[in-house]
């Protein structure tokens, strides 16, 4: 039996909180973190005192600068000391390389009894100096970076948008297309209270006409660095009971992957997607018919249409097509990120993903809620290393 399927409806979430999600904030990381993960605490109907394990992902978002803990990440020790639990810690984990990667920690340590309650959080720092978000400021660069930084490729959209324009020649997706994706992630912005783009609409011709970054890669299909925080509160599924509500963890799916290539190829991404998608089907036991909710990671916009094809929900090259008429509204057949997304909540590595997915299952996404009562998906991260899959259930299945 996998680890997976071994711990199928053993740990559930009970608890989400955010911080303010800014442009660029006054206040600190470590600020931010603190009010998430009291939120949370709040949302559980628990305290600091009954925590006792803490995973992170505490990337810094500058290439080359040393990591300034609290300023622009969180380490778990730090959020230990937020909390006043530094002498109660059981288990914590600064994960690498994803967020995924900190929640699997998580709910495989819950499972084990390595901790009662932990917390997954993922503080967010947009720095005003040295370049901006994934800026390069070394002079040396080594590794296959001796490749692309001097020519002035390191940004991310670079990488992934040779992908996209591949996929683009292979099977005929326009701008055009992938327009209605943008403008329906700021539709349901517009209920999310978190989200930094809350109430700025975008029309099909806003997103066409908008800035071209890289050959096919407009200024729309990136998502905006922004400060802010999450955090979700896990337990055992014995504990949740005494919980006003929980969602489920059916399943998880992993993969270790890593490109062979500079940038990574499409047929690459989209093998990991699937892997990755295949083994969260045959973790949790559900199937795509079973999921009332996708929340699709979107750091770039066309990760959601390898993301839908590797998932089973359409063939490969035809997202771009199952995305159109309605589908992926809120009252459509396959809703995708109702939350509105990275695109418009803001850049939070996939902690929103999670979050939108867990309230989806518990039943608190006020406007935002699916009636259906069926599972919700995340599928968080680029389809490549620290990636992953999870359904959460309303109810254990």
């Amino acid at each position: 039996m996998s680890a997976a399927r071994s711990v199928r409806n053993k740990v559930a979430v009970v608890g989400v909180g955010y911080s303010d999600i800014e442009r660029r904030s006054q206040r600190t990381a470590a600020a931010l973190t603190r009010d998430a993960l009291h939120a949370a605490l709040t949302d559980a109907g628990i305290t600091a005192a009954d925590v006792d394990g803490l995973a992170t992902y505490p990337e810094s978002p500058v290439f080359g600068n040393p990591r300034q803990d609290g300023i622009d990440m969180v380490s778990c020790g730090l959020a230990a000391r937020i909390l006043g639990i530094g002498n109660r810690l059981r288990w914590f984990s600064d994960a690498e390389p994803l967020i995924p990667v900190a929640f699997v920690e998580a709910v495989n340590a819950v499972a084990a009894g390595a901790c009662d309650y932990a917390v997954v959080y993922r503080a967010m720092h947009n720095p005003d100096q040295g370049g901006g978000y994934n800026a390069f400021t070394h002079e040396f660069a080594s590794g296959k970076r001796q490749w692309m930084a001097p020519f002035g490729v390191h940004r991310g959209y670079q990488f992934y948008g040779q992908s996209y324009r591949r996929y683009m020649d292979l099977y005929g997706a326009r701008p055009e297309h992938m327009a209605t994706l943008i403008v329906n992630n700021r539709v349901n912005a517009a209920k999310n209270d978190k989200a930094y783009f809350r109430g700025q609409l975008v029309t099909r011709e806003d997103y066409v006409n908008s800035r071209l970054l890289t050959d096919a890669v407009r200024l729309l299909d990136c998502d905006l660095p922004v400060d802010g925080a999450a955090a979700l509160v896990l337990t055992s599924a014995e504990r949740a009971r005494d919980h006003a509500r929980r969602a489920y963890v059916a399943g998880y799916g992993m993969y270790p992957w890593e490109p062979r290539t500079l940038g990574p190829a499409f047929d690459e991404l989209w093998a990991c997607g699937k892997a990755l998608s295949d083994a969260a089907w045959a973790s949790s036991g559900l199937k795509p018919a079973d999921v009332g909710s996708l929340q699709l990671y979107d750091g770039y916009s066309y990760f959601v249409y390898w993301w839908l094809e590797a998932l089973g929900f359409c063939a490969k090259g035809e997202a771009w097509q199952f995305i159109q008429d309605g589908r992926i509204a809120l009252d459509g057949e396959a809703p995708v990120n109702t939350f509105g997304g990275q695109l418009a909540e803001g850049r939070m590595h996939g902690i929103g993903h999670f979050a939108e997915g867990a309230r989806q299952a518990m039943g608190t996404a006020g406007a935002r809620q699916i009636k259906n009562g069926k599972a919700a998906l995340v599928g968080c991260g680029p389809l490549g290393l620290g990636s992953g899959v999870f359904l959460f259930t309303p109810e254990p299945v």
